[in-house]
């Protein structure tokens, strides 16, 4: 064929198209972009400018310290992103909410690292020059509060960073000391000799939540107290039998516990080897549930029970020390052991009596206070045995290391050597450890600072009870919303049993207590009560900070010239608080205090674990200063784990760590892993799931260019009221009316995994794979002034401006590069926005319409998808398939609309019955029936749809729709 006798080319209608237009790219680049916004944040002053905002119901997320000490970790991230998304929600639903993130400076942790540094130089700690030291820890502490600063904010975390709160600020020390000097006022705080949990590496107390548990081998020794006055007739020479795995408390044995409730015998030894330490014909007294477990560790061959014992029968025994006469103990031992009832005793392992040393246990202390038992101090603070103390003085416990010394070993000897061992062996169990140098701890008994929970309170605070622990229940009971509700169960339960408060600590680095005490000729405790030494103390640290009370005149200071106190007469106390005490006072100089504070806090956010730590201190804390709790609410969330749910480990290898996540996919997907979780269990991430919420992520963001390109241009001119819009325009604007009251519902329920589910199925499966599926063709094709194309920009605008703000707290940096891609301003933000609240129109008939309309068409692509599969069509415009509808509803519903751009087909065939037996069927859209044809006539040059009228007008090769908005 010859060039002249060619065809004419067809024409290319492809510029009469309305394609969408935008800049926004589809490739994000979070990790490269990510710091410009939050740059351009900082320049605009977006939390300032929020706060100018007036008439608004302040809402305060107050800030659970973390710890100044160390890069953050992926629980970090996980607690502050949640933080963040309550407080960007509420400041969008038109509230003040305001954030103020602190850190906790104080305690051991930051003590310890300096302590390295001092031996690492062979230097001393304790001759060093206290304040000196204590500047070392203060500028330890500053230094990762501005590494964490920063770690924070690239998180995308929005708060009052340019000026946090510390709890090394000098008015925080002043006002911590206060708080301190409350209970020095109202009677709450006493100097005790009690157990407590002891560290003999870090030489300090340990509160309860200071320590963690972790497997531990010790020995076990089977111990004979022989039964010296009481026993019958039959039951001479007879011993009773202790368990325990703490060999070195028996020289501070002061009682052998028993439990009424359980059943006892008198057993006799029948059989024995003979270099055994039980021998055939020994007596000896056990719980019949353990006697079997106990001859077969004693290696007895043969054993009878003569009869039984009964609770009576025991209470009146009185046992010797089994070191009783011991050659070289000076008679130490040589006094009565008497057999007590209690209830802590157990025939689950053991024996069934239990060694009693009041000072080295919390049970054995109870029992001790109820039946006067004399306390012992025979373990200095180095984990040693007294000095002076006959065979076992200077044992060690645990050594500087944590280590097992020889006390066991010496007192196990002795035993031996006293014929009072029965069995020995060793036993793994879960052993309490210092949670900052990982070594054993030990219960001792020292003379420590305690805040009675249980004593009433001279403060005229009562309206929820006279003790601390009475307005910490009502609190819980009547006060706090607790999201989950489990969580009210748990802290109930830690408040209700739990003991004293131990605050004093013997260390350096943090707020001393603040307060005088002497010694009465009795033997008690008198603490200095002044409210003129109270003034000047608090007035020193606003100064100069908590080294003001460590300074050489600081007794002459507070005490000299203050009517009725002689100086000489009164002793300060050098403890140091217990850090839960620091982050517990918190709402005072936070909320109470700050400009930008409100008291009670509406909302405390933490994990499980602060339970037991910071809701509970500061619970305690405010009851006994303020009457209740410091907060409304309290929100929990679980731990992170990794992809097999196990603990995150360095030693494992299986650690995610923020930074890492940042610098690969960005901080929005850290934060969408964070929306997508439930963070009321613990939650897992890793690779494959970081991957999956990147997928997330992509799909979302191609919805928000899609709605950018389709609103290219998009004035009020154009703009067109719901109520003349096409029925598929009210219908999806139903659904956002309805989704806009689940996403506040969600926000206000801290309910974000729910919020994200609700708007990503609506983004992608409402809009994407329907809506916007569907429109398309109207949006490319129709003429700019037709009124389905403008009712469909007028919606995509309303999606728009909702879908945006509504994920704006979840996806921050995102949304703000939407927003502004939209609406560029050298001064504007989508943070600066509230989700709108214009009313949208609610149509339940028209849903329910469109519900049955939804579910026919399913049945409709499903049979399609099948064509595509076998190859027969490729795209839906090339099929005009037969519909058999077998509800006359329904088909008198399809009639009237354009089923086919529903379907997005070229034609539709609507037939009334249930059609063949071959046709394509869904199990769950009965009564529709499609039978896949090819659509007939041409493919317009234009919208691509196949038409018989193709060709027949003006415009050559379109149809006649296209030939229209052609001119």
């Amino acid at each position: 064929m010859c060039a002249d006798d060619a065809s004419p080319a067809a024409p290319d209608y492809k510029s009469t198209l309305f394609l969408p237009r935008t800049d926004f790219p589809m490739r994000a680049g979070l990790p490269r972009r990510e710091p410009e916004w939050l740059a351009r944040w900082e320049r605009l002053r977006i939390y300032d400018r929020l706060r100018e905002k007036k008439g608004r119901q302040p809402f305060v997320l107050h800030d659970g310290p973390p710890y100044a000490n160390g890069h953050l970790h992926i629980g970090h991230a996980l607690n502050k992103v949640l933080k963040d998304f309550v407080v960007r929600s509420q400041q969008m639903m038109g509230r003040d909410a305001r954030y103020v993130p602190g850190w906790d400076c104080h305690g051991l942790p930051i003590e310890w690292k300096i302590e390295e540094r001092y031996r690492a130089a062979g230097m001393n700690k304790d001759e060093a020059p206290v304040n000196e030291f204590r500047a070392e820890c203060r500028k330890f502490a500053m230094q990762w509060v501005e590494i964490q600063r920063e770690e924070f904010k690239r998180l995308g975390v929005a708060g009052k960073w340019d000026d946090p709160y510390l709890t090394m600020d000098f008015e925080a020390e002043a006002v911590i000391a206060e708080e301190f000097m409350k209970f020095v006022m109202n009677g709450a705080l006493y100097q005790g000799s009690k157990p407590v949990m002891w560290s003999v590496v870090e030489k300090t107390a340990l509160a309860e939540a200071e320590v963690e548990y972790h497997d531990h081998v010790s020995p076990a020794v089977w111990v004979r107290f022989p039964v010296a006055r009481g026993a019958r007739e039959d039951a001479a020479g007879a011993a009773a039998v202790i368990w325990t795995t703490t060999p070195w408390t028996i020289p501070s044995n002061r009682a052998v516990a028993y439990n009424p409730s359980v059943e006892y015998g008198l057993y006799r030894v029948d059989e024995a080897p003979q270099d055994n330490w039980v021998r055939a014909g020994d007596l000896l007294l056990l719980a019949d549930a353990l006697a079997e477990e106990t001859m077969r560790a004693a290696r007895a061959g043969a054993w009878t029970r003569l009869r039984a014992v009964a609770a009576d029968e025991l209470a009146g025994m009185v046992c010797a020390h089994p070191l009783r006469g011991a050659p070289g103990a000076a008679g130490e031992w040589d006094y009565d052991v008497p057999m007590l009832p209690g209830e802590h005793v157990t025939d689950d392992a053991g024996t069934g009596f239990v060694h009693t040393a009041p000072s080295h246990g919390a049970d054995d202390y109870l029992l001790g206070l109820r039946h006067g038992l004399p306390m012992t101090h025979n373990v200095e603070e180095d984990g040693t045995l007294r000095a002076d103390m006959p065979l076992f003085g200077g044992a060690v416990i645990f050594d500087q290391k944590g280590r097992e010394g020889d006390a066991n070993r010496r007192v196990i000897e002795a035993l031996a050597a006293q014929g009072a061992m029965v069995a020995r062996g060793r036993v793994t169990h879960s052993y309490p450890h210092s949670w900052r140098s990982k070594a054993p701890l030990i219960f001792r008994n020292t003379p420590q600072w305690f805040v009675a929970i249980d004593r009433p309170l001279d403060d005229g605070k009562g309206e929820l009870g006279d003790t601390i622990r009475q307005r910490a229940l009502a609190s819980i009971d009547r006060l706090v919303r607790f999201r989950p509700e489990t969580g009210r169960n748990r802290l109930r339960a830690m408040i209700e049993t739990r003991p004293d408060w131990v605050l004093s600590r013997q260390r350096a680095w943090g707020v001393p207590l603040t307060c005088f005490m002497r010694r009465l000729p009795s033997g008690e405790v008198e603490l200095l009560r002044n409210p003129e030494v109270n003034a000047r103390i608090a007035a020193a640290f606003r100064a100069e900070g908590a080294d003001a009370w460590f300074r050489d005149d600081a007794k002459e200071r507070f005490l000299g010239g203050v009517e009725g106190v002689n100086p000489d007469e009164w002793e300060k106390v050098e403890d140091i608080l217990d850090v839960w005490f620091d982050s517990g006072s918190t709402h005072a100089f936070v909320l109470r205090d700050r400009p930008d504070g409100v008291w009670p806090a509406d909302l405390y956010l933490e994990g499980t674990d602060q339970h037991r730590g910071w809701f509970q201190s500061s619970l305690l804390q405010a009851c006994g200063t303020v009457g209740r709790a410091p907060y409304k609410g309290v929100l929990t969330h679980g731990f992170t784990l990794d992809e097999k749910g196990m603990k995150m480990s360095k030693s494992l290898g299986n650690t995610v760590a923020p930074e890492d996540v940042i610098n690969q996919y960005g901080a929005d997907i850290l934060r969408l892993w964070v929306a997508q979780s439930d963070y009321s269990a613990d939650l897992r991430i890793g690779p494959e799931i970081l991957k999956n919420a990147a997928d997330s992520y992509r799909r979302l963001r191609n919805t928000m260019r899609f709605m950018l390109g389709a609103l290219d241009g998009f004035d009020e001119a154009e703009r067109v009221d719901p109520a003349e819009m096409p029925e598929l325009e009210r219908y999806v604007l139903h659904r956002l009316a309805e989704l806009d009251e689940e996403v506040r519902a969600g926000y206000e329920a801290y309910a974000f995994s729910t919020v994200f589910q609700k708007l990503f199925h609506f983004c992608t499966v409402d809009l994407s794979a329907f809506y916007f599926d569907i429109r398309k063709d109207a949006l490319y094709c129709d003429a700019p002034d037709s009124l389905r194309r403008r009712a469909c920009r007028t919606t995509l605008d309303l999606l728009f401006h909702r879908l945006v703000t509504w994920l704006a707290p979840i996806l921050c940096f995102t949304m703000e590069e939407v927003w502004l891609a939209r609406f560029p301003s050298e001064d504007d933000s989508v943070h600066l926005r509230d989700f709108p609240d214009a009313p949208l129109p609610r149509d339940e008939a028209l849903a329910a319409r469109w519900a049955r309309v939804r579910a026919a068409r399913r049945a409709v692509t499903g049979a399609l998808e099948v064509e595509r599969r076998e190859k027969r069509i490729g795209a839906s415009l090339e099929a005009a398939p037969r519909v058999h509808v077998a509800d006359n509803d329904l088909a008198a519903l399809l009639e009237s609309l354009d089923f086919a751009e529903v379907c997005i087909t070229s034609g539709i065939e609507l037939v009334p019955g249930e059609g063949p037996a071959d046709a394509f069927r869904l199990p769950d859209v009965p009564g529709v029936a499609v039978e896949p044809r090819r659509a007939e006539g041409d493919k317009c040059l234009r919208c691509w749809k196949i038409l018989p009228d193709v060709g027949r007008h003006a415009h050559p090769g379109v149809c006649g729709r296209c030939d229209k908005a052609l001119g």
